[in-house]
Parts: C-alpha cells; sequence; structure tokens
C-alpha cells in the first residue's frame, strides 16, 4: 500500500459464543499491531440477509466488501492480500 492509497476497510462477520471469532480477532489484531490496518466488527445475529448469506460460514473477513477468507483465517494470505 503506498500512502496515497486509501486504507482497506476489514469486516470480519461474527455471531456471539462463536469461538472461531475469537481466533479471527486475535489474527486481526496482529495485523493491525504490525501493519497499522485497522479493521471492524459486525454480528450477523439479528441480521436476516447475513444470516442467510453467510451463517454457514461465520466467522467471515470481508476486505472492501468483497469475501477474502471464512473459518479459520489465513493471516499470511490476509497479509499478502493487504500487500505486506
Amino acid at each position: 500500500m503506498t500512502s496515497s492509497a486509501a486504507a482497506p476497510d476489514l469486516l470480519l462477520l461474527t455471531r456471539p459464543g462463536c469461538h472461531l471469532c475469537v481466533e479471527a480477532r486475535a489474527v486481526l489484531e496482529r495485523i493491525r499491531a504490525d501493519l497499522g490496518v485497522g479493521w471492524r466488527e459486525q454480528s450477523i445475529e439479528g441480521d436476516a440477509d447475513l444470516a442467510s448469506r453467510f451463517g454457514e460460514e461465520i466467522p467471515v473477513l470481508l476486505i472492501d466488501g468483497v469475501q477474502r477468507d471464512f473459518w479459520q483465517l489465513d493471516e499470511a494470505r490476509i497479509r499478502r492480500l493487504l500487500g505486506a
């Protein structure tokens, strides 16, 4: 990423009680600490559209609105996608 490029939008879709979501948060926190790339989280609970679309794949990582990973996030792959 160049300094003139907009920061990527990382959105982690989760649900309460999800043990894989805990692991996904840890991956994204390591990436945030190393690269300074922020991320946000949204629960699919209470959102019928998200639950229908992603319910079987939680956690899901979207980068700039595109699904890039699910279940167990591949940290090396995500770093490559972010250009690190």
